[in-house]
């Protein structure tokens, strides 16, 4: 088997990873394959023309009433008072229609007080709100800090900080997609203000951008993570199941160059699963995606290392899906969603922290539609192996290092000799079973013949007749019988 049909179901063509409106930004499946600026002016033209729609829907049922109402009106005469009823209610139909409409495209900041009060009561322990609030504070004294050093500009910006901060609390009634859609404007129009009023040069208006999506995204993070109007958490389980279920998939079914044997690979394999677990501890978007960048760049190390090469795209992906598989890291697709969400777009569109995240993102949807043919199994061994009956022969490796630790050399004989053992009582098992069931039909079998030819043959049992009387017995019932025989004697 060639080495390219070995990864006909891992390979993926780094042009598949860029925006398929060919902007030349990274796409994201998060956003159909859009980068973040592609997917926001498409979002937006939907919107728009949905916005459109339903004004133009409001307007026709707005004016097929009013004539209705006219018409019905002007059948009954009274044309006078008719006509100032027919005005006062046109006023009124036409200022509830108008409320109608505005409620339905823009929040109440009352719905969301209440929301908020909900949430609120909803909050967590107080030992994690201590926490939260610890943290919250420290973020809030370093960002006041950064901006000391910008003056009048710094000023502006943390003015326009807190306003937005004080808007979102009003906007918690909103969806998740449209409190990310303000996010996002925010970082635009606070970026385009900088470059264009400000004149701050493009390095450092991306590391004011980093300072603000930290200040106000550790503040909302208890808000827009997971929340519980979306399905993200039904996500997670589902993801967190079917990598469980896939825990017996090896390094050499994904075609991954990693050898675990090797001490300092072994290490790098380690720190790269305990970055992208570690993932989920952090609360600001940016921090998150350093902690697929670190597990990245362990990957590319430990493919280095084995190879003694510089590693390749084709070997990234299969080494990351491995990882993911072997660390099952917590609360995976909300950690995806909230980045894709809420960080900073310019991170997610250019760079290392893009490129490693849609590999990232890659990589779940690999695991999510992984078959038995993109691990170039049967599908027999496959559904054998996801139901949990039997599970893949651990190969020994064929060629040892000389300082290979003996210890390791016997858990791979052990591990062997187990497998072997497991097979064998598979095997017995399922013989067991057979037997048991042939014993079972072949019971059965002999009852069905006793059966039928006890009722072909039936068995009358009759009443025992009664003893017969002793030949030499007084016969006192029938005296006409002859006496018995007496002995004679003759004389000769």
């Amino acid at each position: 088997m060639s080495l390219k049909s070995e990864r006909r179901g891992i390979h993926v063509d780094q042009s598949e990873l860029l925006c398929k409106k060919g902007c030349g930004y990274y796409g994201n499946p998060a956003w159909q394959g859009f980068c973040s600026k592609c997917w926001r002016e498409e979002y937006h033209k939907a919107r728009q023309k949905q916005i459109q729609e339903d004004w133009e829907l409001a307007e026709r049922l707005q004016r097929e009433e009013e004539e209705a109402f006219a018409s019905s009106q002007s059948s009954q005469g009274a044309q006078s008072l008719t006509f100032s009823k027919f005005e006062e209610k046109k006023t009124n139909e036409k200022t509830r229609k108008v409320t109608t409409v505005k409620k339905f495209f823009s929040a109440s900041s009352r719905v969301g007080s209440k929301k908020a009060e909900i949430q609120e009561a909803k909050a967590p322990s107080p030992s994690i709100n201590r926490q939260t609030s610890i943290e919250t504070d420290r973020v809030s004294k370093e960002f006041i800090e950064f901006l000391k050093t910008f003056h009048k500009t710094g000023q502006e910006i943390y003015k326009q900080t807190k306003m937005f901060l004080e808007t979102m609390h009003y906007k918690r009634d909103l969806s998740i997609e449209e409190q990310s859609e303000c996010t996002q404007d925010f970082y635009q129009n606070v970026a385009e203000r900088m470059q264009t009023r400000g004149k701050v040069p493009a390095e450092r208006v991306e590391k004011i951008m980093d300072q603000i999506e930290k200040y106000i995204m550790t503040r909302l993070y208890k808000y827009v993570f997971c929340p519980e109007t979306t399905d993200d958490e039904k996500k997670d389980l589902a993801i967190q199941k079917r990598i469980r279920a896939l825990h017996w998939v090896t390094p050499q079914m994904l075609c991954v160059p990693v050898n675990e044997e090797i001490s300092e690979v072994s290490d790098m394999v380690v720190k790269a699963i305990t970055d992208i677990i570690e993932m989920d501890s952090k609360r600001v978007p940016r921090d998150k995606l350093a902690c697929i960048t670190k597990c990245s760049k362990h990957i590319f190390n430990a493919i280095k290392i084995t190879k003694n090469e510089p590693a390749s795209a084709d070997d990234f992906l299969p080494t990351l899906i491995y990882i993911v598989l072997k660390g099952n890291p917590p609360r995976l697709q909300s950690n995806i969603q909230y980045i894709t969400r809420f960080c900073n777009p310019s991170r997610l569109m250019t760079g290392e922290d893009g490129y490693y995240f849609t590999n990232l993102c890659c990589a779940v949807a690999f695991i999510e539609k992984l078959d038995a043919q993109s691990l170039n199994l049967s599908q027999e061994d496959f559904d054998r192996y996801m139901s949990g009956q039997t599970s893949p022969r651990k190969q020994e490796p064929e060629n040892w290092s000389p300082d290979a630790c003996l210890g390791v050399k016997q858990m791979y004989k052990n591990l062997d000799l187990l497998s072997q053992l497991n097979e064998r009582q598979e095997r017995i098992m399922s013989e067991a079973k057979k037997l048991e069931k042939d014993l079972i039909e072949w019971t059965d079998g002999i009852a069905k013949e006793v059966q039928d030819i006890v009722e072909k043959y039936p068995l009358e049992i009759k009443a025992p007749n009664q003893s017969l009387a002793a030949i030499d017995s007084e016969n006192v019932e029938n005296d006409k019988l002859p006496p018995p025989l007496q002995p004679q004697v003759y004389a000769g």
